[in-house]
């Protein structure tokens, strides 16, 4: 037997969560469907911590986003009573022998630039300053120059898609965990969905997949869909200064992605700091991925990202964990209606950017089911930007 559903998401992740719960809010019937139980470990919605800002040095297009973002966090954590969102404060800041002060394309002058087009309080601050205030960056080159955002921080990703979930079952969503689906097909002025389990039929239907996007829809998106898995390490603390006096920051040392690290508060009682970067040399599929970390892997980071740029930090890995990137060629999102399939929204390749915000996501996505349109401007992130011929293939 088919069921008939409004609306049903594909992928209960980041932005399949924060759509679903959006939805049920309105009172349609809304279904969601995810091959594990989110939140879990096999995407991209795991690690503990995301980076949220409101000067998104990746593009102006994501900054009304993120304001939006914001405010959506604070009425999850009214509704559910949880902390989701840590306004830790978040540097942003360049420390590099070649460092010029005329590059606009330099991230932190770029976060600065915007922080100024869009009235967002922020500070710049110079390598004394950046040195009295952040103990671990005490080695920062006499040239650096840092963003400090007070309104920054970190979301917390497995307690905002438990807690989306769980409020959309309360609002009388139908969550399908563990299954698989197997086939999309137009029928009937809606959409079939087929799965491992059952058929579905949706009058709207949103793929927010991620890693298993390309897969799932095939060509063209299997073509501009990379994965790329990441590491990230949890290094133990030699500083206890450091703890309360740690902001999230995103610190570029040199060129090219390996010149760029990430990291996170050194939290009261966890006894280490969060370490990353991101790679795109080397990409992968779900299905084959590698989600191990060696030891040697661990030390590697530490000698080529910590090592004489953090200090306060020692080379033992107390903790380690793969997630992945689902990157398009130019590393924005994919957000626009199917080339083929009619009342379906594909939502992928956040690029390694987009916890912060899905939550505002969520919500554009379920007016699109409601209304046919989001109120905000998602315009930039639309297929036209490729090649149409791509399309046709």
């Amino acid at each position: 037997m088919t069921e008939h559903f409004h609306s049903v998401v594909l992928g209960l992740g980041a932005m399949g969560a924060a759509t679903v719960y959006q939805l049920s809010r309105s009172g349609v019937r809304v279904a969601g469907i995810d091959r594990f139980s989110p939140p879990h470990d096999q995407g991209s919605s795991h690690g503990d911590t995301r980076i949220t800002r409101l000067s998104v040095g990746e593009g102006a297009q994501y900054v009304p986003i993120v304001r939006n973002a914001h405010r959506i966090w604070r009425e999850l954590e009214a509704l559910s009573g949880e902390s989701l969102f840590e306004q830790t404060g978040l540097l942003v800041l360049t420390s590099r022998p070649d460092f010029n002060p005329d590059d606009r394309g330099d991230f932190t002058l770029r976060t600065i630039d915007l922080a100024v087009r869009y009235g967002i309080d922020h500070e710049v601050l110079g390598a004394d300053e950046i040195r009295a205030r952040f103990p671990q960056f005490a080695d920062v080159l006499d040239s650096a120059v840092g963003y400090f955002e007070s309104e920054g921080g970190f979301v917390r990703p497995e307690r905002c898609i438990d807690v989306q979930l769980k409020l959309a079952q309360g609002n009388g969503a139908t969550l399908f965990r563990g299954e698989t689906v197997t086939g999309i097909a137009a029928q009937d002025n809606g959409v079939v969905i087929t799965t491992d389990k059952r058929t579905l039929h949706a009058d709207k239907l949103v793929i927010t997949a991620g890693n298993w996007t390309g897969d799932l829809l095939g060509e063209p998106f299997g073509k501009w869909l990379k994965v790329y898995p990441q590491r990230l390490f949890w290094f133990a603390l030699d500083d206890a200064r450091l703890v309360g006096r740690s902001p999230t920051f995103i610190f570029t040392h040199g060129e090219g992605d390996d010149g760029v690290n990430y990291g996170f508060p050194a939290i009261k009682g966890e006894g280490s700091l969060k370490i990353a970067t991101a790679q795109y040399r080397s990409s992968s599929t779900p299905a084959a991925m590698d989600r191990t970390v060696s030891a040697a892997q661990g030390q590697q980071m530490f000698e080529e990202q910590v090592k004489g740029r953090i200090a306060g930090v020692s080379s033992t890995v107390v903790k380690s964990a793969v997630c992945a990137y689902t990157v398009s060629p130019d590393r924005h999102f994919i957000i626009d209606e199917h080339p083929a399939l009619p009342n379906t929204l594909v939502v992928s390749a956040c690029s390694g950017h987009g916890f912060k915000h899905s939550s505002a996501l969520g919500e554009a996505f379920a007016q699109w089911c409601l209304h046919g349109k989001s109120e905000l401007d998602l315009s930039s992130f639309s297929l036209a930007r490729f090649k149409e011929s791509a399309l046709t293939r």
